[in-house]
């Protein structure tokens, strides 16, 4: 393996692609329950929109072109998210081989994404628009790297088509563009890639991409910010001091967190000559780090001056992302020899590649073992099957999003609305034969009546009142694989209550 990617450096995408597949395959072998964004994308899949929440659409629109195609299951979910991390790590990779003189460096690139933990592990584990933003960073920076090296009318308008489909994918990445802009301004050597005519073209065509999810923020701007102002801590806005504390400590645990593993590996392969070459750089290193500059300076004052406190590493994911790429140009720039450092970096992506199936795997089906019971491991497909033995229902209420997607994917000839999401009301024919169905969690004893959220909803749905509503309970063992299964004690707990029209007269 060592050898063949020495004398074939481009067959590393044949390495990730194999890798991706594992994964795909190893997500077929766990059961069919959901995680959360999983389940969020049936949800959502049952109506179409230029808008869902406070999540920008991207990954939405992506995944429903497979259900369109090839059917609602794990299949079309898991090749769907990992052929997007493909083109990601391929975009990426053919940026690191345009910039990068020893094709071995660009091998390094592109395999230390995978030593970033928010970009192996957890986009396998249970990400969509993190993936989206990844993919869409990794296609502005090839475009832009191209459009630099030699600028054509196509070129600038690649670059405005992935502007327009990371700011689709999540809010934040629009600080990458806008910094990369500020940073090709302030460089003489790239400033009139700025001011050139062309870049008309870039903005049109990121205008055109971005419009209609615009239109659509600008009449739901509570439900589209709300979400992510509360996460970031809009809520303390004007306490202070020890505001900005959390926030600026936040900062600097988010970057820490997001960093610090692959940093500390490419100082361990290349050696002490690191330090040394991390002085040396390029008119790339330049444009990197004053777009990330930028970016962060963004956030402070965002800290500062918005109240922002809570700063998530898988937050500054569009704005590091260059990291592997920028060491292994400064190393280049320093003239660091890549023998020791690719064959380490090819030995320790190895490594993850069979790690991360691994834990994927083991994490779900060992958990009869631990007695730590995943969101995979909810037995959804049983209580499906139990419950439509008694009656086909004409519509089904969760009692959240998750909820809802898993039982959408389990019975997808039924419409199935969110006690916390109002923007999808189906047109049902509620009959005695028909009736509704409403499914809540029961976790504690005092969760057995039917949650406040999910009987208002109820109400407005089908006009019957909460006392009009008999609760029920039903206890299912846990999903478990074949290998280690569960024992009979190990269950989970909900609550349901079918919904009949009132008799007449």
């Amino acid at each position: 393996m060592m050898t063949q990617l020495a004398r074939r450096p481009m067959a590393v995408f044949l390495l990730i692609g194999g890798y991706f597949l594992l994964n795909v395959i190893v997500r077929l072998l766990l059961p069919h329950s959901l995680e959360l964004d999983e389940a969020e994308q049936v949800f959502l899949s049952q109506w179409l929109a230029f808008g869902y929440g406070p999540q920008p659409p991207f990954y939405n629109w992506f995944q429903q072109v497979f259900f369109a195609l090839f059917g609602t299951s794990v299949v079309t979910l898991s090749i769907a998210k990992n052929l997007m991390l493909f083109l990601s790590y391929l975009f990426y990779g053919l940026t690191a081989f345009r910039l990068l003189s020893d094709k071995r460096l660009a091998v390094v690139a592109v395999l230390g994404l995978i030593t970033i933990p928010q970009i192996s592990f957890e986009a396998q584990r249970d990400l969509a628009h993190t993936v989206a933003v990844i993919f869409s960073t990794s296609l502005f920076f090839y475009a832009l790297v191209c459009t630099i090296q030699r600028p054509t009318a196509i070129r600038y308008a690649l670059t405005g088509l992935a502007i327009g489909l990371g700011v689709i994918s999540k809010y934040n990445f629009v600080l990458v563009p806008v910094g990369a802009l500020v940073a090709m301004v302030s460089d003489p050597a790239l400033r009139r890639h700025v001011f050139d005519r062309r870049l008309v073209l870039t903005i049109v065509v990121a205008a055109v991409v971005i419009l209609p999810h615009a239109l659509w923020v600008l009449d739901h701007l509570e439900s589209a910010t709300e979400s992510t102002l509360d996460k970031l801590g809009e809520d303390e806005i004007g306490s202070g001091f020890a505001q900005i504390a959390d926030g600026g400590a936040s900062l600097i645990l988010a970057v820490l967190g997001f960093s610090a593993v692959t940093t500390a590996i490419f100082l361990a392969l290349f050696g002490k000559r690191m330090t040394a070459a991390l002085k040396a750089g390029t008119v790339w290193t330049r444009l990197i780090e004053r777009t990330v500059l930028f970016c962060l300076a963004a956030i402070v004052l965002m800290i500062v001056f918005g109240g922002a406190e809570h700063i998530k590493d898988r937050w500054l994911t569009p704005i590091l992302l260059p990291l592997p790429l920028y060491l292994c140009l400064k190393a280049e720039a320093g003239g660091l020899q890549a023998n020791r450092a690719f064959r380490g970096m090819v030995t320790i992506a190895l490594v993850v590649m069979i790690a991360i199936p691994a834990a994927l795997y083991g994490r779900v089906a060992l958990a009869p073992l631990t007695g730590v019971y995943k969101k995979l491991n909810v037995p959804f497909s049983a209580l499906m099957t139990t419950l439509t033995a008694q009656a086909l229902p004409s519509l089904i209420i969760a009692e959240d999003d998750h909820l809802a997607g898993n039982l959408r994917f389990q019975q997808q000839s039924v419409p199935v609305q969110s006690a916390t999401h109002s923007g999808f009301t189906p047109e049902i024919s509620w009959t005695t034969g028909r009736p509704g169905l409403l499914i809540w969690r029961v976790l504690e004893e005092e969760d057995a009546q039917v949650p406040a959220d999910l009987a208002a909803a109820a109400q407005r749905r089908f006009g019957i009142l909460l006392q009009e509503i008999e609760a029920k309970t039903i206890t299912i063992p846990y999903a478990t694989v074949a290998i280690v299964p569960g024992s009979s004690s190990d269950q989970y707990r909900f609550g349901y209550a079918w919904i009949y029209p009132k008799a007449s007269g």
